[in-house]
């Protein structure tokens, strides 16, 4: 089976290339630490990657497009239709994930992993696992076969990309209902009240979303998901866009490549793949810290810090291809800056606590 194979190419980081890295920061002629969160990053793709030298010029967003049956409840403000129009779109490159991509020279690749009707266009990749999930209030979101499937169509994209060459994915989703799906899905593996957890989604009333926590509630009640078994968590209450980035994480992993985590969407997705393997985490990278309530909570889980807080909630993986330049500057300094011997000045010392 693709995924416990997956699983098992899993290591832990290289400590010796991120030692390199972090000696190569502190010879450059600046304070030491300086750009933080940056240098961390850079440090731990080193350690991703085995190698010192960084390489991230070919970079993907795969973004998973998929619907959920729990829109029937009226946890949305729009219908399933958009799910379909907007990963039609995205092959014409008229979404904002794909002129924010343009922009910091990245290829996106839209996946039909479970668009509710037949989809087509140029580059869209074809992986529908089923039209759409089930209502989660009336029984499980999909069967544990669907949900594997699901993840092992990320975890074989994620390879294909890594086999051509890319060497930085960024996730983002497409699918009306997800942060519905993704709220139940982090409260289950979180084990934390379905209140906490729930936001208003792409801008919904009071009402809305009372009703949007009271379906949670319900789907979990019914369905009784296992905590420690995320599968089937994704199964009983997710999603096949979660599950299929839940796979994306896992393939980076196992092809040493950095992942980007979008917004809570993704981020919950990220969490499901840690819970499957703990080392997965130490191959991702936290773009930005989404609106939803629960986003930092899903971070602190996975011991991440985001590189923005903009109070970004649109998904498609533009927080993601946001936190690309920025890496880009970063390593405009990792590689190019003189060191303190390069201009004769006695380097920075670490200073004791």
């Amino acid at each position: 089976m693709m995924l416990e194979q997956t699983l098992k190419q899993i290591t832990p980081l290289d400590e010796k290339a991120m030692s390199a890295a972090r000696r190569r920061w502190d010879s450059i002629a600046k304070p030491l630490h300086s750009l933080g969160l940056l240098e961390d990053a850079v440090v731990k793709i080193a350690g991703m990657t085995g190698s010192a030298r960084i390489e991230l010029q070919k970079r993907g967003v795969i973004v998973m497009c998929g619907d959920n049956g729990v829109v029937e409840e009226g946890v949305t403000q729009t219908d399933s239709s958009v799910t379909a129009i907007v990963t039609e779109n995205m092959c014409t490159g008229q979404t904002s994930v794909c002129k924010m991509a343009k922009a910091a020279g990245a290829q996106v690749f839209p996946v039909d992993i479970g668009v509710s009707r037949p989809v087509e266009g140029q580059g869209l990749i074809q992986a529908k696992v089923m039209a759409g999930t089930h209502n989660m209030t009336q029984g499980p979101a999909m069967t544990r076969a669907q949900a594997a499937q699901a993840v092992e169509t990320g975890i074989r994209l994620a390879k294909e990309c890594g086999a051509d060459g890319y060497r930085i994915l960024a996730t983002g989703e497409m699918g009306i209902g997800n942060t519905t799906t993704s709220a139940a899905v982090a409260s289950v593996l979180l084990q934390r009240p379905v209140e906490e957890m729930t936001g208003r989604g792409a801008g919904l009333s009071d009402q809305g979303l009372r009703r949007k926590k009271d379906t949670i509630r319900r789907a979990i009640a019914l369905n009784h998901p296992d905590p420690s078994d995320p599968l089937d968590v994704l199964a009983k209450v997710g999603g096949l866009d979660l599950a299929g980035l839940c796979g994306v994480f896992l393939g980076g992993a196992a092809c040493r490549i950095p992942v980007l985590i979008d917004g809570f969407i993704s981020g919950v997705a990220a969490l499901a793949a840690a819970k499957l393997c703990p080392d997965a985490a130490g191959y991702m990278l936290a773009s930005h810290v989404s609106k939803e309530p629960a986003a930092h909570l899903v971070l602190e889980e996975l011991g991440l810090f985001p590189f923005l807080t903009a109070n970004m909630c649109l998904g498609e993986g533009t927080g993601a291809v946001a936190a690309l330049p920025i890496l880009d500057m970063a390593l405009a300094v990792y590689e190019g800056m003189s060191t303190f011997e390069d201009i004769a000045v006695e380097a920075y010392q670490p200073l004791s606590e």
